[in-house]
């Protein structure tokens, strides 16, 4: 149409657009090309801020006044028979709470930094979770199923929305040194197309190994992946559709491409000091320094389109995540002081440059802790009434949702299952949860398999 209208220079831009995996788009399942959604999306990209090992409610977002007056008593309420061995009586908070923002959501000492950025954030106090061991929970927490094998909701993320970024892929794990229980099933793809599963990138300023190319000059390279071309078509052209072998090839062409894309992407030098100093990458800490560079470079994956980012905590000597079973007030403080400043940094710097509207942050683990002691000073894990939270991404901002009861051991009010929150992530992304669909041994399967639904009372109008 455009070269019978004349329009010779649009022809030109048109032919090379059609060229571009950004425009050319082939169907969903076969490509990281951008998607079309099922309905307007409020958010672009997601930044999923892993909090391994379950952080306690009752220490950081949902205060217990009780607590503190029935403090080394018996525990009163009825233990579910999930519960370790060694139970301890009720135990209080070590941690002051505080009002914060034109909200005044109270937010403990742990976080002061996130407690300033509370008017943006909605916290979740009703989370219940299917699972209390690491394992079954993690593996509840990022694919919706309790069983490993099954697509991580980053891999769902880029199989409904694709890319949009062509040199970087579409689902990273940041790891700051802590792999979640489970392995990197984790992050698999599942029975999705395996393009669609997680990149590791490590801590430290060689993310990827192999991102500098081994040969002396770049044409040797090139002749060696032009090679590897013709015979992996030669491959596809006497077999057909193969996904294992296809995947293959659009990861060699992904990872040529992230040669020339990784090293800017983690070089800092064109970051202010300010904005470094606002992550903390100059903190006394060194924990704090390593998740600094973990959120300023997940908010520079964001400017570049990468569609879910994943940040794993870092490895603290004497502390088992955050999994405190014994030596609460030591493990809740390191592990604290290593990503509050970050995470804050990371939520001012996305609402100045205007990115927190498009881009939604979530805070969680995979379970909470008991309001009751194991042994004398830890916490047993507690599925049954925890907190997380979302910012940005046209989640509502200085908000509570839902309660637990006198103790913060059980939901009382507004449950919201680990498949809720699936489905309110990707509502926000455009995507209807019941729709977006892969067909596998003999069904649809989806993130919520038959469950969930949409917190819509948490989203802005």
């Amino acid at each position: 149409m455009l070269q019978r209208c004349a329009n010779g220079f649009g022809a030109v831009a048109l032919a090379a657009l059609s060229q571009d995996r950004a425009y050319g788009a082939l169907r969903r399942g076969l490509s990281m090309d951008p998607q079309s959604t099922h309905a307007p999306r409020r958010a672009k990209n997601v930044i999923f801020l892993y909090m391994d090992g379950g952080v306690s409610q009752v220490d950081s977002f949902d205060p217990k006044p009780r607590l503190d007056r029935e403090h080394g008593q018996p525990f009163k309420p009825k233990m579910e028979p999930t519960q370790f061995d060694n139970i301890g009586t009720t135990y209080k908070s070590h941690w002051a709470f505080r009002r914060y923002g034109q909200s005044g959501i109270p937010v403990s000492d742990l976080f002061p930094k996130i407690g300033g950025c509370i008017d943006d954030i909605c916290v979740v106090r009703s989370m219940v979770a299917n699972f209390s061991e690491h394992n079954q929970a993690n593996f509840f927490l990022h694919t919706g199923f309790g069983v490993q094998g099954r697509p991580s909701m980053g891999a769902w993320v880029g199989y409904g929305l694709g890319s949009e970024c062509n040199d970087l892929p579409g689902f990273v794990v940041l790891n700051g040194g802590l792999i979640p229980s489970g392995g990197l099933d984790n992050f698999g793809s599942g029975f999705l197309p395996a393009s669609y599963q997680g990149t590791l990138f490590r801590a430290g300023e060689t993310p990827l190994a192999n991102v500098v190319p081994l040969e002396s000059r770049p044409g040797i390279q090139d002749r060696k992946l032009q090679l590897l071309r013709r015979l992996d078509q030669g491959v596809l052209h006497r077999m057909g559709h193969v996904d294992q072998l296809e995947s293959a090839i659009a990861n060699y062409e992904m990872a040529h491409r992230m040669q020339a894309a990784v090293p800017e992407l983690v070089e800092l030098k064109g970051e202010t000091e300010a904005t470094k100093k606002l992550y903390g990458v100059d903190a006394a800490y060194d924990k704090t320094r390593l998740f600094a560079v973990q959120c300023l470079l997940a908010r520079r994956m964001v400017e570049k389109g990468v569609r879910f980012i994943e940040l794993t905590c870092p490895r603290i000597s004497g502390n088992d995540r955050w999994d405190a079973h014994s030596g609460l007030k030591r493990n809740h403080t390191t592990n604290a002081l290593a990503v509050d400043q970050p995470i804050a940094g990371l939520l001012t710097d996305l609402k100045a440059r205007g990115l927190l509207e498009e881009t939604l942050v979530v805070f969680a683990g995979e379970f909470g802790r008991t309001p009751f002691a194991q042994g004398s000073d830890g916490r047993d894990h507690n599925p049954f009434g925890f907190s997380i939270w979302m910012a940005g991404g046209g989640v509502k901002g200085g908000l509570t949702y839902g309660a637990t009861d006198e103790y913060g051991y059980r939901t009382i009010e507004n449950r919201v299952e680990i498949h809720d929150m699936h489905a309110t992530m990707l509502h926000l992304l455009g995507m209807d949860h019941k729709k977006l669909t892969y067909h596998f041994d003999g069904r649809d399967m989806r993130l919520t398999d038959v469950h969930g639904h949409v917190v819509e009372e948490i989203l802005e109008v």
